[in-house]
């Protein structure tokens, strides 16, 4: 009489790989018998393993082989043959194909009934391998699946369908990418979709004469995501967006704003919208607000992870310690401020002062402060908060931004009455900072008497380190960008190339470039007697002063970024 066949149990086998300890197996099998859960789910949510470990285990259990997709690269003729919304729904990698048979990586081959219904579907016969559940969705997030969505999209406009949470959010996936009844709401959708999976900021939405440009703008450049899309899709596009940030549809002569909430998995990402009449029709930018992935980027975050040079930083770090002034960063839209400001605020936060914000808006959450959004509609203004916000005893203020003369009056004043505020303007440079609040009525005594620092910033984008080439540049070419060829003997230069890793773009990340006038007793007297600029540049350089391209020829010359981009970013004076 044969044996039945019994698989060995996953503890025994993470124990044999000394994978979990005997006291963990014991406390894993304890709480299942609590509240039913499977044992290697346990482990993985209770952080007694890693989802390899996971994978290896499974694939021992099963008999299967176990493959390690890092640096895993997929073949694009296979890719080519599964549909994407196939992969991400069953959530496998196509790794060969063998004739009809193909290889596919799964994460979890316990999902019997999944695995025949993917063998149905696919329509032909499939050996499973075992892979770690994160490295699968990795590999499908920025592999071919969202990208495909996109372009099959916007070629023939396959049909899909959108639900409503009770909440009123919308709820987006690649699942139901490919099963909706409408056009429209199917390109709105995949565009957001795989604007996310390449680190976009914003999604440009352009009417043109040869029809609707979408771009994308990443690390403050903007790419091309989709060839031109018939200017007939253009009306029904704008309204699709009109509809989800509540504007008025039949408005098209005048610029609207609003924003929308969208919920993918279990996340949920903030949009704003502004809608702009152009001369081919309307124009729109989607700004996308992802909280959860700002946390993650400013987790942790400290002056020095920036980018900023480390004479600034212990510059910068003075100027924020002390008990009152101002604190001005300034610099165009996208450079930063914000996240450098939340740097400063992050580093002094002991939890011994009272320290409050207002923004516009907020965009990540920070434990043990105050935070105010701004609500014009409401009525909630810089100006009426910042007054609401100095009856509430503050040590420390953070203004999202100066934008009137009566937020910088009162900005002014709060400084000047033991405050330490931390602020942003728009300005190019910290001497237009000047300009900009005598402009608006301040008095440039009481102006310069409490401001401790004013700080311009910039973003360069980082060389991708994984395609980044060496390159040797003339002595011309660096004497027209103001730098010494002297200075480069010894250094190594790169130039941007392109690779899978950064999307083609050559740049991954980017960087600050700072010059930070720290305001002395001269150059005050300067600046109330109205000296030229010559005279307060010369006296910032003797108190110590970098000017932003020198910060950014110092990226150049430590490899972190290219000639090419700094004199994008900056230019020659």
């Amino acid at each position: 009489m044969l044996k039945p066949f019994r698989r060995k149990k996953l503890g025994d086998i993470l124990f044999e790989m000394g994978a979990i300890t005997a006291d963990q197996m014991a406390y894993a099998l304890d709480k299942q018998q609590t509240n039913r859960e499977r044992f290697g789910a346990i482990c993985l949510g209770d952080g007694l393993i890693s989802d390899v470990a996971l994978a290896r285990a499974l694939a021992e259990q099963f008999g299967l082989e176990f493959v390690d997709l890092k640096g895993f690269r997929p073949d694009e003729a296979i890719f080519a043959a599964i549909p994407p919304d196939t992969m991400y729904r069953y959530q496998f990698i196509p790794l060969e194909l063998k004739g009809d048979l193909l290889v596919a990586a799964i994460s979890d081959p316990t999902a019997v009934l999944r695995l025949d219904e993917m063998s149905l579907i696919l329509e032909r016969p499939l050996v499973f391998k075992v892979a770690a559940e994160s490295e699968i969705a990795y590999h499908l997030k920025r592999g071919e699946g969202a990208s495909r969505v996109l372009k099959e999209v916007s070629e023939d406009f396959m049909l899909q369908l959108v639900t409503e949470t009770e909440k009123g959010e919308e709820v987006l996936s690649v699942e139901n990418v490919s099963a909706d009844t409408s056009p429209i709401i199917k390109l709105v959708n995949s565009t957001i979709l795989d604007a996310l999976t390449r680190r976009t900021s914003d999604i440009h939405i352009e009417t043109t004469q040869e029809g609707v440009i979408i771009k994308y703008r990443i690390d403050g450049v903007l790419y091309k995501a989709t060839d031109p899309i018939d200017a007939h899709f253009q009306g029904p596009l704008i309204s699709r967006l009109k509809v989800m940030s509540e504007l008025d549809i039949s408005e098209r002569r005048i610029p609207q704003d609003g924003r929308f909430k969208v919920r993918i998995g279990a996340k949920s990402i903030d949009f704003r919208v502004s809608i702009m009449p152009s001369a081919f029709g309307e124009d729109a930018v989607i700004r996308i607000l992802d909280k959860e992935s700002i946390a993650s980027d400013l987790r942790g975050l400290t002056l020095e992870t920036l980018g900023m040079e480390g004479h600034e930083v212990k510059r910068l770090r003075k100027m924020i310690r002390e008990p009152y002034g101002m604190v001005l960063v300034t610099g165009p839209t996208g450079s930063g401020k914000t996240t450098t400001l939340y740097g400063a605020l992050t580093e002094i936060h002991t939890g011994e002062e009272k320290i409050i914000t207002i923004e516009d808006p907020v965009e990540y959450v920070l434990n043990g402060i105050t935070q105010i959004p701004v609500n014009e509609k409401k009525g909630l203004t810089f100006a009426r908060g910042l007054r609401s916000i100095l009856r509430h005893d503050p040590d420390k203020i953070m203004v999202g931004e100066i934008r009137d003369s009566e937020t910088a009056q009162i900005a002014v004043q709060s400084a000047l009455t033991g405050h330490l505020v931390f602020t942003t303007v728009h300005a190019n440079n910290v001497f237009d900072v000047i300009g900009r609040f005598t402009h608006m009525g301040i008095d440039p005594y009481n102006f310069v008497a409490c401001l401790n620092c004013v700080m311009a910033q910039r973003l360069v984008r980082k060389v991708c380190p994984h395609c980044k080439r060496v390159v040797v540049h003339s002595d011309e070419q660096l004497r027209e960008s103001a730098i010494e060829p002297e200075r480069t003997r010894g250094v190594t230069l790169y130039e941007a190339v392109g690779c899978e890793e950064c999307n083609g773009t050559g740049y991954r990340g980017r960087s600050a470039i700072v010059e930070l006038l720290d305001l002395n007793d001269e150059i005050r007297e300067l600046i109330i007697n109205k000296a030229p600029i010559a005279a307060l540049k010369k006296a910032a350089r003797q108190a110590g002063t970098s000017f932003l391209r020198e910060s950014a020829v110092a990226k150049v010359l430590a490899g972190e970024t290219t000639l090419k981009e700094i004199n994008r970013v900056t230019f020659v004076e």
